[in-house]
């Protein structure tokens, strides 16, 4: 398995703090949703970044290389140190859930409350790859340029009427579909909401 480029400098780490160990927090890449929180030697950080895919350190059962068994590995997107050298944020694409429980993230639904927009582009994703499901609001969407883009000018403009109104539940209600017609309409073309992301991101400063 090839690794991707990862940078972290391990010799800057600080394990004496923790002996031996340095906290890490996993986060979803896409969604944003902390999925867990466990701790690593410096031979499980190694091991990270050689395979790409992340690697644990447990107190009682020792090295561990998340998913190695279940599957529901956790693919490196960054691995970033926080500025006391002992805490390190793993940015991942997770391929199942995080927690040993079954659920995506072992801080339950308050930590992914935020993450209806990854959902959403996730059932879009299925949509667009199942061509089976023809007869799927997204599916027809997807498959008709025209459609599609008359969907999304119509629901801009209902939702520029809502704002006009003042009527804030309905202006809340047209700004959810033309965040969903517009997602379908990025797919389209090969986007996805991580595309998004990352202009926003850009923005930012």
């Amino acid at each position: 398995m090839t690794s991707p480029a990862i940078a972290l400098d391990l010799d800057s780490l600080d394990f004496s703090k923790g002996n031996g160990f340095v906290t890490v927090v996993a986060q979803d890449a896409n969604s944003g949703a902390v999925l867990m929180v466990a701790h690593a030697t410096r031979d499980a950080l190694e091991r990270t970044i050689a395979i790409g895919e992340m690697h644990y350190t447990s107190r009682t059962r020792g090295l561990w290389h998340k998913g190695a068994t279940s599957g529901n590995v956790q693919r490196v997107v960054s691995l970033t140190a926080d500025c006391d050298r002992d805490a390190i944020l793993a940015l991942v694409h997770p391929a199942g859930p995080a927690c040993h429980e079954g659920t995506t993230s072992c801080f339950r639904d308050a930590a992914l409350a935020a993450d209806a927009l990854s959902a959403l582009d996730a059932t879009i994703a299925r949509r667009s790859a199942d061509q089976s499901a023809s007869t799927s609001y997204t599916r027809k969407l997807l498959g008709d340029r025209n459609l599609r883009l008359k969907k999304l000018g119509e629901e801009a403009v209902e939702l520029a009427v809502a704002c006009v109104d003042g009527d804030r539940p309905r202006a809340a209600e047209e700004a959810a579909d033309l965040v969903y017609h517009a997602l379908v309409a990025v797919h389209a073309v090969g986007g996805s909401l991580g595309d998004v992301r990352a202009v926003l991101a850009s923005r930012a400063d």
